[in-house]
């Protein structure tokens, strides 16, 4: 009996014979691999829609905000995590969705674009803080 490992990758590459999250996903078939792009593109486009999301009234002060404040951002960081993890299958695909994902979430979400009203800079536009690892890269 012999195991047949796929050999991860340590540069970047282009091609569907990969894997991404999990063992043997999306493996060799096309489909499957359009599929886990999709997923990633979702991903990535979530972590954006709750960076930008106002759930919790401002000025709310008592536990359940606070509750569900910590949920939504234990979810974002989870979510945040599972992308950064895909990425680093150094599938040059799926950097691409990933930073397309976030893209189209944050034109969608963030930007100015749909927004009613005017936006004041530097007013706190979402219940959540930001997430530390993108801060920390932005300040180098």
């Amino acid at each position: 009996q012999y195991l047949t490992m796929m050999m991860m990758h340590m540069t970047f590459f282009w091609g569907k014979n990969t894997e991404i999250l999990f063992s043997r996903w999306p493996d060799t078939r096309t489909g499957m691999y359009v599929l886990a792009l999709v997923f990633i593109f979702v991903l990535s486009l979530l972590v954006e829609w709750l960076s930008h999301f106002k759930l919790v009234k401002p000025r709310s002060k008592n536990l359940e905000a606070d509750v569900i404040q910590t949920f939504m951002y234990a979810i974002r960081v989870g979510l945040a995590y599972l992308v950064i993890l895909a990425v680093m299958s150094f599938n040059v695909g799926v950097l691409l969705v990933a930073i397309a994902g976030h893209g189209v979430g944050f034109f969608l979400f963030g930007s100015r674009a749909f927004k009613k009203t005017e936006t004041v800079p530097y007013e706190k536009h979402t219940d959540l803080p930001p997430l530390v690892f993108f801060s920390y890269i932005s300040s180098l």
